[in-house]
């Protein structure tokens, strides 16, 4: 008997000790983009493209994060893209669970049709073209109502509310109108509690897309400096630094420390700062909310 609880406290801690070298090899593959990213932000250009940067920058300078931070309608910028990101989601997140909530209803008529014409549209779309001339006809376009107005509903979002409301039960629906309550009332005081995790994974998905979105920026508001965003002129700045660094003067500009890939890892890391700010407030529900359909009773 002591032999076998023996064999079995050793096997127990060779699986603890390869398990935590399984984890420690995957957090370092995890955060070493980066970290590495980071480091080269804080490098010298003209070093940097030596390479052999890792985690550490071997050439300290500001310089990147200064040129980033002092373009040109920056302000505005982070402005606009705070109020679309912001605007964006909760717009987005409330017409698609109200869409979601109505399709889910066992007695709406035409629900497998709708949900079949929404799966279409994931795949195919009418063209850069036609949905140019369609928001330019709407009004949308030269105005910051159209980084909201066309994501407010989205078929993928709209699909994962909907399967995460089929899997709660009836009874409760049921219950709920034998005391008179009505389909708002239900949806706000019964459905919506229960849907917190879905809802904060369906928020950060589109946070995460209306935050990093440019090329409508470009598309629609690009004569438009006002509703110009963060992304639009980031991508600007990084386009001028690579056209300069081409050019036979750029080793007797001044800005010759500045290079595309300096530019571009301080631009990411500015970027990336407020998701991942954010990400830590979502993480327990986004892993719930991750597990929709995995499990079926």
């Amino acid at each position: 008997m002591n032999t076998k609880h023996i064999k079995r406290s050793l096997e127990d801690r060779i699986i603890s000790v390869l398990i935590a070298i399984f984890m420690i090899v995957f957090i370092t593959v995890t955060l070493y983009p980066v970290i590495n990213t980071l480091a080269i932000s804080f490098n010298d250009g003209i070093d940097a493209v030596r390479g052999g940067i890792y985690l550490w920058p071997r050439k300290f300078t500001m310089k990147n994060y200064t040129t980033v931070l002092a373009m040109q309608n920056l302000v505005t910028g982070a402005k606009i893209t705070v109020a679309r990101t912001v605007i964006g989601t909760f717009t987005a997140l409330f017409a698609n669970a109200l869409l979601a909530y109505v399709v889910s209803r066992k007695r709406f008529l035409f629900k497998a049709q709708l949900s079949f014409f929404w799966v279409i549209t994931m795949y195919v779309n009418g063209g850069m073209i036609p949905i140019f001339m369609l928001y330019k006809n709407l009004h949308l376009t030269g105005s910051f109502w159209v980084y909201i107005v066309p994501g407010m509903i989205g078929a993928w979002n709209m699909l994962v509310l909907r399967t995460y409301m089929l899997g709660l039960p009836d009874s409760l629906e049921e219950s709920a109108q034998l005391d008179g309550a009505g389909y708002l009332t239900i949806f706000w005081k019964i459905i919506s509690p229960l849907c917190k995790p879905v809802y904060a994974t369906v928020a950060l998905f589109v946070a995460v897309g209306q935050w990093n979105s440019w090329f409508d920026a470009m598309l629609y508001n690009r004569m438009k400096t006002e509703y110009t965003t963060l992304q639009y002129e980031l991508m600007k700045l990084l386009s001028s630094v690579m056209q300069q660094s081409g050019s036979a003067d750029t080793a007797k500009n001044s800005t010759a420390a500045i290079t595309p890939i300096t530019i571009r890892s301080a631009a990411t890391v500015v970027t990336m700062l407020p998701i991942i700010c954010l990400y830590p407030f979502l993480q327990r529900y986004f892993v719930t909310g991750l597990t929709i359909g995995g499990v079926k009773e």
